[in-house]
């Protein structure tokens, strides 16, 4: 983890140094908003990964002596097959589509949005992932 908080604190200099020569050069308001919003969010995430590496135990990755084999195990729990994301894409669809031909559109798409986040949540309360 203390490589990649590195990895973003570096990235975060480097965009802020694009975005004021950008914002210097072009004098264009929208991409230099865009740019110093990028810098903004590279050092959000770089300061929460070198944050929580100092909260962690030392992972293979931080060693530079550590071989492939050496971060080997479980990786995590992943869900299994789920429904609800097609559910939440189709009702998404229809709602942004919604803003393009019509708001009527969106009294089809909000009910399913509404099943498949209630499902999505769920989704490990019932049924036969229930003790998952």
């Amino acid at each position: 983890m203390k490589i990649q908080g590195r990895m973003f604190i570096w990235l975060s200099v480097f965009i802020l140094a694009v975005a004021i020569v950008y914002g210097v050069w072009s004098k264009e308001p929208v991409g230099t908003t865009a740019l110093f919003l990028a810098f903004g969010l590279s050092v959000m995430i770089g300061f929460y990964l070198a944050f929580t590496a100092r909260r962690m135990d030392a992972l293979a990755q931080d060693n530079k002596e550590a071989d492939v084999a050496d971060e080997s195990g479980e990786v995590g729990f992943f869900a299994p097959h789920s429904w609800q994301p097609l559910s939440l894409g189709i009702g998404g669809a229809l709602a942004f589509l919604s803003i393009a031909i019509g708001w009527w559109l969106m009294y089809f798409s909000l009910p399913l949005i509404l099943v498949g986040l209630w499902g999505w949540v769920f989704e490990f309360y019932r049924g036969e992932n229930q003790n998952q």
